[in-house]
């Protein structure tokens, strides 16, 4: 099974039959944390703010039935990595087929003993847990421990998507710290990478929703990804950020901010994106906004409304 010195897996068990979901508790609720879905939008609800570790997915349901929740799922960069299995009680080659078309990792069969459940459920965990492994190592900024370059270009590109599909906002953040050169020049190296750490876990603590990201960008540079998110929201969000960064009291007597202490200039970019175009231009909008920023001062935050046609409306 898997290490005890681990956290105990996420399941969520979806099923609209009482009896089966008892069963299933039964069987897993010793090795891991067991949640329960009675239908496939209440599933869709959940994994979009708890993110299950593996789902164990009935086939047939009133409204959404089994395969379609495994296909939204597999279409969201949020839940896309979780496993799915189908849990039936029919033995039918075509409905294998079309669950593995759909994203499905594997099949069980409602009469499997408990000890085969336990056995290929587990292997599954295993595998996932190594893989959520290597990908964080690829993925994970060394210095801060942040998203690196690479996680940030692909959550956006899928964030990008999935608002095209829903016509929902997608929102930018661009940061960078206000005279990082001159800290470095005046502290010295190694104060500069702790105020890096220091920066980033501060603006990674403000950022709370599961499906926002904060990134290093690269040197003193930040981005921060809000999916569904308004201008106004996100302008309100950066402020926050501006002045938690500033908040830390972290000594800088070279900046030119007042204060003499760390501050961030903060470009905000909103659009509404569509499948015929791409991110490209939300990025040159924020980066646009961040200079407007360093312009004005520093230690400020400013604002633009990416439109069609390319127009651009600044915010107040």
């Amino acid at each position: 099974m898997l290490s005890a010195a681990a956290s105990r897996p996420r399941l969520l068990i979806v099923d609209d039959q009482p009896l089966n979901i008892r069963l299933l508790h039964q069987v897993f609720q010793a090795d891991c944390e067991v949640f329960v879905a009675t239908s496939g939008e209440e599933a869709l609800s959940f994994c979009l703010t708890q993110l299950p570790d593996l789902i164990l997915l009935d086939v047939v349901m009133p409204g959404l039935d089994g395969f379609e929740v495994c296909r939204r799922l597999k279409r969201d960069s949020r839940t896309c990595e979780i496993p799915v299995v189908f849990v039936t009680s029919r033995s039918d080659t075509a409905e294998e087929e079309d669950g593995l078309a759909a994203g499905a990792a594997d099949f069980i069969a409602k009469s499997a003993s408990a000890n085969v459940m336990r056995a290929r459920i587990n292997t599954l965990l295993i595998l996932k847990q190594q893989t959520d492994l290597l990908r964080s190592m690829a993925h994970i900024d060394g210095l801060t421990g942040l998203a690196n370059r690479r996680n940030f270009d692909e959550r956006l590109d899928g964030e990008w998507r999935r608002c095209a599909r829903s016509a929902t906002p997608l929102a930018l953040i661009m940061i960078d710290i206000d005279y990082f050169k001159l800290f470095n020049d005046c502290y010295g190296h190694q104060a500069g990478d702790a105020c890096l750490r220091q920066v980033a876990l501060c603006l990674k603590g403000q950022v709370n929703r599961s499906h926002d990201l904060v990134a290093r960008y690269g040197g003193e540079e930040f981005v921060c990804v809000l999916p569904e998110t308004p201008l106004a929201g996100a302008h309100a969000k950066a402020r926050s950020l501006e002045g938690a960064v500033r908040a830390l009291g972290i000594a800088h007597e070279r900046s030119l901010v007042l204060g003499g202490v760390v501050t961030i200039s903060l470009g905000v970019a909103v659009v509404v994106p569509t499948a015929s175009d791409d991110y490209a231009n939300l990025v040159l909008c924020a980066d646009q906004s961040l200079y407007m920023a360093k312009d004005a001062g520093r230690g400020q935050v400013k604002a633009l409304q990416s439109q069609a046609g390319g127009k651009d409306l600044a915010y107040p």
